[in-house]
């Protein structure tokens, strides 16, 4: 009795196709994953950025306040008025570079998260949250301290530059001022690298539990030769959310402005003046953080995609995927984490796909004749006259039969 293998379901689609990816996909897809677990992805980062955003407006604030409070005690004019001053600035600077990093922080926890649900809907899988959280949860503090690091590192390099461009424009501002326009524009081409060479290092530490250096090192090597499509995808969510974010915030700026100069025409402080502005204020501000939550899911929606079609060129991942989805869709339960598997190998390019139209006339051998006889005539068959030349009989040899006289 034959035995026939068993019979198993065609495998569940995933949000993208388990195959390199083209950059119409990256780039549509990026906006449309949002669909695939949408409680857990703008539930998620839409309640923590708010809760962020709330909080560290009310840090701020009150820095603010405690730091320009002592200033009412003082008398303009005088040095010890100069002295608070400065110390006030100073630390209502300081006070609002902390909180940014704050904030900054907590962005990171959302995008961490946001990058392992998309990597499990690329095998058609949809975790919980605590789940989610669990897998995050052990490199959490890397990504914070790769967070702070890159801050610093900017922020580093920002004041050299603005020292430097303070002493040149106090010593020759003509020059001063050509060298940071020049030194300004150097930056953006610069930045915009750097952006795109280190996009990979959040996936790296969350799905390979790699340190911040060994990311790093990571995200350089997985972008090398995908420049130009990255950069594309960064540039144009930005851009669009962006603009986004401008055209839904307008009308409400323009609306609080108009109801403001309704009730306070003359600019007095009155109470349906205040009203008008913190209502106006609150509307903006909560409509910028929906913004800001969807762009961030986006982004680093977009970051996850590119780093599973960097590994499927690069090392062939998708096979890893491929034989994962089919080994669980079979009923395997010992499986392991596909993107932990072959990290860093390195595979063979692959070639390109035939055209559509092949070269004519073949290569030579591309299509061996048959041996002779293997497709007899049918019975009763006449070829046309000249169809089949008669072969051409060789000239006898001298002496080879007996009526051919010597």
């Amino acid at each position: 009795m034959t035995a026939y293998p068993a019979w198993t379901p065609a495998a569940r689609p995933g949000i993208v196709p388990l195959r390199p990816l083209s950059f119409g996909v990256i780039l549509g897809r990026s906006f449309s994953a949002l669909r695939q677990n949408p409680r857990v992805l703008l539930g998620f980062a839409l309640a923590v950025q708010s809760v962020a955003t709330f909080l560290g407006s009310l840090a701020i604030v009150a820095i603010l306040i405690a730091a320009y409070l002592r200033l009412d005690t003082l008398r303009p004019g005088t040095q010890a008025f100069d002295e608070v001053m400065a110390g006030s600035i100073a630390i209502g600077f300081g006070g609002s570079v902390l909180v940014s990093l704050v904030m900054s922080a907590v962005s990171v926890i959302v995008q961490g998260v946001v990058v392992a649900e998309v990597t499990r809907a690329v095998v058609a899988e949809k975790l919980t949250l605590r789940a989610l959280w669990t897998q995050v949860k052990p490199v959490i503090w890397r990504l914070v301290g790769y967070t702070l690091l890159l801050t610093l590192v900017v922020l580093v390099a920002l004041g050299i530059v603005v020292a430097g461009a303070v002493v040149l424009v106090l010593s020759d501002p003509v020059s001063g001022i050509v060298v940071a326009l020049g030194v300004g524009l150097a930056a953006i081409p610069l930045a915009l690298w750097l952006t795109v060479k280190l996009l990979l290092v959040p996936p790296a530490i969350i799905l390979e539990r790699a340190t911040i250096t060994g990311a790093i090192a990571r995200s350089w090597t997985l972008t090398r030769g995908r420049f130009w499509s990255t950069l594309g995808v960064v540039v144009i969510i930005s851009v669009a959310f962006g603009t986004i974010g401008q055209l839904v915030s307008l009308p409400f700026s323009l609306a609080t402005t108009a109801v403001s100069t309704v009730l306070a025409p003359t600019g007095d402080p009155e109470t349906g003046f205040l009203v008008a502005l913190v209502v106006g204020g609150v509307l903006t501000q909560v409509v910028t953080v929906l913004v800001q939550s969807v762009a961030l899911i986006v982004q680093s929606t977009a970051t996850s995609l590119i780093y599973v079609d960097c590994r499927m060129r690069r090392e062939g991942l998708d096979q890893d995927l491929l034989a994962y989805v089919e080994r669980r869709d079979a009923g395997a339960t010992d499986l392991d984490d596909p993107y932990t598997r072959h990290i860093g190998r390195a595979v063979a390019p692959r070639a390109a796909a035939p055209g559509p139209y092949a070269a004519y006339p073949p290569p030579p051998g591309a299509y061996p004749s048959p041996p002779a006889g293997a497709y007899p005539p049918p019975a009763g068959y006449t070829p046309p006259p000249g169809a089949y030349p008669p072969p051409a009989r060789p000239e006898p040899e001298e002496g080879s039969h007996p009526w051919v006289k010597p």
